[in-house]
């Protein structure tokens, strides 16, 4: 358990168990919604908030975070008012923030490792402040899913019966981008860009081959989630891989499994 001796492994344990918490809590929402690939768009998004941050010399996950929410509602403002299909409307934002992305990378002259690392994740990167940003928002998100639970559930079952019950509907529906564009941006550290919203799918879609209710199956998600991070930080730190692409490894597993149940 020499692992534990190591600063940079207990700040990716920490910053990973909050995040395995909020991503499926969030994602079992999505995927009721069929809106699984927001989670997917707002993560390409929240990489031009990275490479953003690089440009002007501020604190990256910051950037991504603030581009990733002010996308999020955009999305969501376009899609309600249904001038542009919602399948179409993700494609375009996931391709314009990777054209926007590459071109601030090649002005830079490329970072290196650093981009590596904010692409598919590093448990060596993860810092003391990416720490106390992920715990408080992580908190926050917790909150609002509590406060907002039995609005996001009617809401995400059936809009109409929703708004028999006097729920607006359109307000709960930013709510839940925005929650969503906070818990990839805060995952991009362990899991990375390209595979955050593998994170907040992955385990909903793992969860409902079980074919329970919907909090049985949310709680089902989380369970696959927390155990498919903290194995896949212990295999990325002893097998020496990236811990993006192992944590998704070890989910495809899981999921894979499910079918056998």
């Amino acid at each position: 358990m020499d692992i534990f001796n190591y600063d940079f492994m207990i700040r990716a344990f920490l910053a990973g168990f909050a995040i395995s918490i909020i991503a499926p809590l969030i994602g079992t929402y999505l995927v009721v919604r069929r809106y699984a690939l927001m989670a997917d768009t707002l993560a390409h998004v929240s990489l031009l908030g990275i490479a953003i941050g690089f440009f002007i010399n501020v604190y990256p996950l910051f950037l991504a975070l603030i581009i990733s929410l002010f996308s999020a509602l955009i999305i969501e403002k376009i899609r309600s008012s249904k001038k542009v299909p919602g399948d179409a409307l993700l494609a375009i934002f996931i391709s314009g923030s990777l054209a926007l992305t590459i071109i601030l990378f090649h002005l830079m002259g490329g970072v290196g490792m650093n981009l590596f690392a904010f692409l598919f994740g590093s448990i060596a990167t993860v810092s003391l402040q990416d720490v106390y940003l992920i715990f408080p928002l992580s908190f926050f998100v917790l909150i609002f899913l509590s406060f907002f639970r039995e609005d996001l559930f009617l809401s995400s079952l059936d809009p109409d019966i929703a708004k028999t019950k006097k729920i607006n509907v359109s307000f709960v529906n930013y709510i839940l981008v925005a929650l969503t564009a906070i818990c990839v941006s805060l995952a991009i550290k362990i899991i990375g860009a390209l595979l955050a919203g593998a994170l907040i799918v992955i385990p909903v879609m793992t969860a409902l081959n079980f074919k329970k209710g919907f909090y049985e199956t949310r709680n089902i998600a989380l369970a696959f989630s927390f155990f498919s991070v903290m194995a896949g930080l212990f295999l990325s730190y002893y097998l020496n891989l990236p811990s993006g692409g192992t944590i998704v490894a070890v989910l495809l597993l899981f999921f894979s499994f499910s079918f056998l149940k």
